[in-house]
């Protein structure tokens, strides 16, 4: 039987740093949460290759003592708590005293710190816990606190880290955190020599979220300050319009503390409930004060997990806080007709709308040269469909128009007064309008009509097919987009205007690393200003979509790849963004070029989400239906 022994000290370092140092994200966590700790109002983070290979923190705050410097990279050393009683009352974002004993068990760390009563610094080397070099140095109050070459002497580790651009936005994410979480720092964020972010201290959080997330969001954020009797929550809640397709939007602070908490999560998505499409999570800021007793933070290595000792009063009212902002927000003020004159009114009579219905000449139209003297002409309104493509009028095409009733209508009851015709325009662009079409199969089947302004109904042999365009269309749209990606023969249509859209620092690095990509897929795009693109053009098969809408689906959550099944469940999205609606009348070209399109498919019968695209019914359901058989 093997000799029980205790194991050395390196081993011993390794293995609590493997608790605490998952990535260089943690090790910034760490870093930054000491400088925070130590009273400091300025904290700079620079970054190199993702953090692997370099990171660097600086900070004005109190500095340690020369004395202290070595024991601070002990096991278990720390100034934030003396005793088990102070766990409960903590105020500290640091007190488990492992930090920088992991941090320098697998890397190369050097510290540069002063006291503000000190007249020099002191400078410290340490590498894989072993200590290299101690000297007195000149330098600034504070500390300066630098990482090098991470799990360098534990190969086994670093081969699961990920991409460069993968571990930097992991930091990315943190520091940004922070910088919320704290709008009474000033942060400078620094990646490869350029500084990326950059917040000034002013204690305003709506500042922090305009330089974190950009124009476009901080405009649209809902403030809340509710205090109930175990929760005080404060900050701001995106409205519906800027949701996202993932959780990683959802801030919050637990006693300025970053956490993740599945009962906190769900209580403010219940509070949405309503406001948010499915599939849909919210954009929000908030801080969190709770009752110190009754939260337990000494729960996760990282401190990013909570244990609440009255959870369900606690997830009421979180929810029953956020329900009632947004409840507040959607009040909307009552406003007064405007009062017009009279002879304004009659001026200004609006234009009869012209319905695009198949062209079929009403019965008590009469021939143009009849109503030439007694109808002006009508103008040809232009209709945009909902897949964006224009209802164009042919320039040749005649107008039916319908003559004045001059005299009297009789009827037979006083209510009753004559119908009076709708102007059709003969011919118009089907917004099915595609040359790349690939040529329909040989027709079995016959199309009967639309029903329901919904379904198409189809006689195909001995069945009777119902179709929903919708499905139908984001087949069809899905289909065409995912062939023309594998043949590299995706057509781009021009955006006129161009459209400018603000993106948070990682979704900005994300699409920087990727523009050729976004080129193959059909995108132009140019970098238009800090953390700004201007998107000059989309791929023709999704043009009419909302852009800004379309572009943060393509990007959101995760790292952009163009041949994953990531991308084309979003292209599958977008599609769906783009193609007709239901209770949307369709001409008969457009629901001829629809069946064709989606008959000439190789797998016709499911939309990209799983859902059937037509049902089917027999020849003979029908007569038994009707008790034929």
């Amino acid at each position: 039987m093997p000799k029980i022994e205790l194991l050395d000290a390196a081993t011993i370092d390794k293995i609590a740093a493997g608790e605490v140092v998952e990535s260089p994200a943690n090790v910034a966590k760490e870093m930054m949460e000491n400088a925070i700790d130590s009273g400091a109002n300025t904290v700079t983070v620079e970054i190199k290759d993702g953090g692997i290979g370099f990171i660097r923190v600086t900070d004005n705050g109190c500095g340690i003592p020369a004395a202290e410097v070595r024991t601070a990279f002990l096991r278990h050393a720390t100034s934030k708590i003396r005793s088990i009683n102070d766990l409960t009352t903590i105020l500290s974002l640091g007190f488990r005293g492992e930090a920088l004993s992991s941090i320098a068990a697998v890397s190369k760390v050097e510290i540069i710190t002063r006291t503000r009563d000190s007249v020099t610094g002191v400078r410290y080397l340490i590498e894989g816990a072993q200590e290299k070099s101690f000297e007195e140095i000149g330098a600034p109050y504070g500390t300066t606190i630098i990482m090098r070459q991470l799990f360098y002497n534990t190969p086994a580790r670093a081969k699961f880290l990920k991409s460069a651009l993968a571990e930097g936005n992991k930091v990315t994410a943190f520091v940004e955190q922070l910088a919320l979480s704290r709008p009474d720092i000033a942060f400078k964020y620094i990646v490869n020599g350029q500084v990326k972010l950059q917040t000034y201290g002013s204690g305003s959080l709506k500042e922090a979220a305009f330089h974190i997330y950009g124009r476009d969001i901080a405009g649209k954020l809902i403030p809340i300050d509710k205090e109930k009797d175990f929760v005080r929550i404060t900050g701001f809640l995106g409205t519906p319009e800027v949701s996202r397709g993932n959780k990683g939007f959802e801030n919050y602070f637990v006693n300025g503390r970053y956490v993740k908490s599945k009962l906190i999560s769900a209580a403010i998505e219940e509070g949405y409930a309503g406001n948010l499409m499915q599939h849909r999570y919210p954009f929000v800021i908030l801080s969190l004060e709770i009752d110190r007793e009754k939260v337990d933070v000494n729960v996760h290595p990282a401190k990013l997990e909570l244990r609440f000792s009255r959870q369900e009063e606690i997830y009421a009212e979180i929810r029953d806080a956020v329900k009632e902002a947004i409840a507040e927000y959607r009040v909307m003020p009552k406003l007064e007709p405007a009062k017009e004159k009279p002879e304004k009114r009659e001026a200004e009579k609006p234009e009869t709308p012209v319905n695009h219905i198949p062209p079929v000449r009403p019965e008590n139209a009469v021939p143009e040269t009849q109503a030439k003297n007694n109808v002006p002409d009508t103008p040809v309104q232009k209709e945009k469909s909902s897949s964006g493509a224009f209802l164009r009028q042919a320039s040749e095409a005649p107008v039916i128009k319908v003559a004045e009733e001059k005299a009297p209508y009789h009827t037979s009851r006083k209510d009753e007064r004559p119908s009076v015709p709708e102007l059709v325009a003969e011919r118009q662009m089907t917004i099915f309008d595609n040359e790349k079409a690939a040529p329909a199969k040989k027709k079995t089947y016959r199309i009967i009509g639309q029903v329901f302004k919904t379904y198409v109904l189809v006689e195909d042999g001995d069945k009777l097919l119902l179709i929903d365009q919708h499905a139908a269309h984001e087949k069809v749209m899905y289909e065409q987009f995912m062939k023309d990606l594998a043949e590299r023969t995706i057509q781009t249509q021009q955006l006129f205007p161009a459209v400018v859209i603000n993106l948070s620092l990682k979704e900005y690095e994300q699409i920087s690393a990727n523009l050729d990509d976004f080129a193959a897929l059909g995108f132009e795009i140019e970098p238009f200003g800090a953390r700004t693109f201007r998107i000059t053009g989309i791929p023709v098969n999704l043009f009419g979509t909302d852009v800004k809408e379309l572009f943060t689906e393509l990007v959101d959550g995760g790292e952009f790849r163009r041949d994953t099944k990531l991308l084309a469940s979003r292209i599958a999205t977008a599609s769906c963004k783009a193609a007709v609606k239901g209770n949307m009348r369709l001409s008969g070209l457009e629901l001829n070029a629809l069946i064709d399109e989606l008959m000439s498919l190789d797998d016709p019968y499911h939309c990209p989400h799983g859902r059937p695209t037509y049902v089917t019914m027999s020849k003979t359901d029908l007569e038994k239906k009707f008790k034929r058989v």
